[in-house]
């Protein structure tokens, strides 16, 4: 069993976005690994893997833009379902 099930992307377009102020805020507010926060200060992109993915959602909305969301369950594509 996987301790982080949701493989959590999106993309959030913006004005003024920190890279380094997203990872940092996903880091210390959301429980999960393998984040990635790239981009420029107008659009980031942002792949986590959670139990929690409305959460980084939420957070994405709050900055910009979010599109191009994908939330995988990673359970379900280790039995070979679709995810």
């Amino acid at each position: 069993m996987l301790e982080f099930k949701f493989d959590t992307q999106l993309l959030i377009e913006g004005h003024d976005l920190d890279e380094d102020a997203i990872n940092d805020y996903i880091t210390e507010n959301f429980k999960g690994d393998c984040l990635l926060a790239v981009g420029d200060d107008e659009l980031i992109k942002i792949h986590f893997h959670t139990n929690e993915p409305w959460k980084v959602l939420e957070y994405g909305a709050s900055l910009g833009e979010i599109y191009d969301v994908v939330v995988e369950n990673m359970e379900r594509q280790e039995q070979g379902l679709h995810g």
